[in-house]
């Protein structure tokens, strides 16, 4: 028998195991100890192809051996996502957590085939919408990634898969003019009454509205300087990590009209009953939403809030409607009443209006009737037959 030259491993039968076992040195510890990577087969076929795996890997630098498709995205997760928001973070370890690790968490990550990733994710398809196997891709793929970076796994299958089609969502819809008018009347007696004023009739995101803090909150304006003041609204922060707005064009000043005034200085008297209800265990957070003890609403609070508030307008069902759709409900009247999507755009603090165009395309109007008007004007169509 050929005996094997330094370096290309080695591969013997072992009895008690019954199984062939490939060996290779890959290299020595601090004391001086040889390090030695090994595979088995069941045939010499078998175990002579995973030692020259093991010789590749050796010459390649990859150090991954046994490195599972677990150990890569625990790795990621906590120490690949530093820049990070805390609910963004959170999302992530829940997506992994359900989708990723019970599935294929303990599969070898340099066995992991292509094939095998495409199967997961149409079956995660079943039950997730597009968005979220988008993220749950983004997830893996960036997990291997990082692994491939560190010598750890050869390639990254994952970037060859695209992914599925998820289940369809339900659509955000939009409150009609009338539904508008009775939430304003009918919810008058709920404490998230002022709330949902300022979310219908100024467009802001409720991650915006919870932010939002009465040194931000100008109910006078300045009405007798030469260029009067209206009462206004800076909508400079968010709840979002570091307070920052979703975007820059999203940190904007909006006039309020005066039924928005009157709600904030009916806010002003509630929250003040409030702090005097409370006493010592009120916390002073200078926010102009916020619960009964003063503290910080997060979306939950106002999601139920919503709710209990929309259960006194008897024309719609409290179940089925969420706070994000009365910024719909707002672009949707405005649209109804001519607004361009152009003035649309900024008074939602999008970047521009194709965003709007794509979020919001179900609420504007559809039919768009300034070239015809125009056309209509320049070329004026004449019967030649009368």
């Amino acid at each position: 028998m050929t005996r094997r030259a330094q370096g290309e491993g080695g591969l013997h039968w072992d009895e008690r195991r019954e199984r062939w076992i490939a060996t290779v040195t890959v290299g020595y510890d601090g004391r001086g100890k040889r390090m030695v990577r090994k595979a088995s087969g069941r045939t010499k076929t078998e175990a002579k192809t995973k030692l020259r795996e093991l010789v590749r890997d050796r010459d390649d630098g990859l150090s991954g051996n046994g490195y599972t498709v677990r150990d890569a995205v625990e790795d990621w997760l906590g120490y690949g996502l530093g820049h990070q928001g805390s609910n963004t973070i959170d999302k992530y370890r829940h997506l992994c957590g359900k989708h990723i690790l019970p599935l294929l968490g303990e599969r070898k990550l340099r066995d992991l085939k292509a094939a095998e990733v495409d199967r997961w994710l149409a079956s995660r398809a079943e039950s997730l919408s597009t968005r979220s196997l988008r993220s749950l891709y983004g997830c893996l793929n960036r997990s291997v990634r990082r692994a491939m970076a560190r010598d750890l796994v050869r390639r990254n299958v994952v970037e060859l898969v695209s992914v599925p089609t998820g289940r369809r969502g339900r659509p955000s819809r939009s409150l009609t003019p009338q539904d508008v008018d009775d939430v304003l009347s009918r919810t008058a007696s709920d404490r998230l009454h002022h709330y949902i004023v300022l979310s219908l009739l100024t467009g802001a995101r409720t991650e915006e509205l919870r932010a939002l803090r009465w040194e931000h909150v100008h109910i006078d304006g300045q009405p007798d300087t030469d260029r009067p003041v209206p009462p206004h609204i800076e909508v400079w922060r968010s709840v979002r990590e570091g307070g920052d707005t979703k975007t820059k064009k999203a940190r904007r000043t909006l006039a309020v009209p005066a039924r928005c005034v009157e709600a904030l200085r009916k806010q002003w008297a509630q929250q003040s009953a409030d702090r005097l209800a409370a006493g010592e265990r009120w916390q002073d957070t200078g926010l102009v939403f916020t619960t009964a003890l003063g503290s910080k609403m997060d979306a939950a609070n106002v999601r139920r809030d919503f709710r209990r508030a929309l259960a006194l307008v008897p024309s719609l069902d409290p179940l089925e409607w969420t706070p994000r759709e009365l910024r719909h409900s707002f672009v949707s009247v405005l649209s109804d009443a001519g607004v361009p999507v152009e003035q649309i755009s900024q008074l939602v603090g999008h970047s521009g209006t194709t965003v709007t165009e794509l979020v919001y395309r179900h609420q504007l109007r559809p039919i768009l009737q300034t070239g015809a008007t125009v056309m209509d004007q320049l070329f004026n169509h004449r019967d030649e037959s009368a």
